[in-house]
């Protein structure tokens, strides 16, 4: 009885340091995963939000088809196309949102805005396409 318990000791020892080691490479591979996981969902995040705005503005330019001056189509229009940073695009339909509404201070403020930092991103452009030109 002597002889077996040494050989269980033995044995017990080597079924934990397997089941230890398992799972320790199991719990490594879990944390290696849940650190990459993060960048992943933060593109796939930002790019099913930019799809959504895409989305949103086909919709709104649909509606402004049909019914040219829908302020709330074109307020909304001016929102989407600022979130996406399509500056250009957002001073056509706040054109309108001033025609419209000549009284709106804040309209003719943000288009001037809009136009200046346009007017700075031209020139930037300009700049960049003179230099690897010379």
């Amino acid at each position: 009885m002597s002889e077996k318990k040494p050989l269980q000791k033995i044995l017990i020892l080597a079924l934990v340091s397997a089941f230890l080691g398992s799972t320790g490479i199991m719990a490594v591979g879990l944390f290696s995963d849940a650190l990459q996981q993060p960048e992943e969902s933060a593109t796939s995040e930002a790019e099913l939000i930019i799809k959504e705005l895409q989305e949103q503005e086909k919709g709104y330019e649909k509606v402004l088809e049909r019914e040219p001056e829908n302020l709330f189509a074109l307020q909304r229009l001016v929102q989407i196309r600022l979130q996406m940073n399509n500056l250009t695009g957002a001073i056509q339909p706040l054109e309108k949102l001033i025609e419209l509404n000549p009284e709106q201070s804040e309209y003719k403020e943000l288009l001037d805005r809009l136009k200046q930092q346009v007017g700075e991103v031209d020139k930037g452009d300009e700049e960049h396409k003179e230099a690897n030109t010379n």
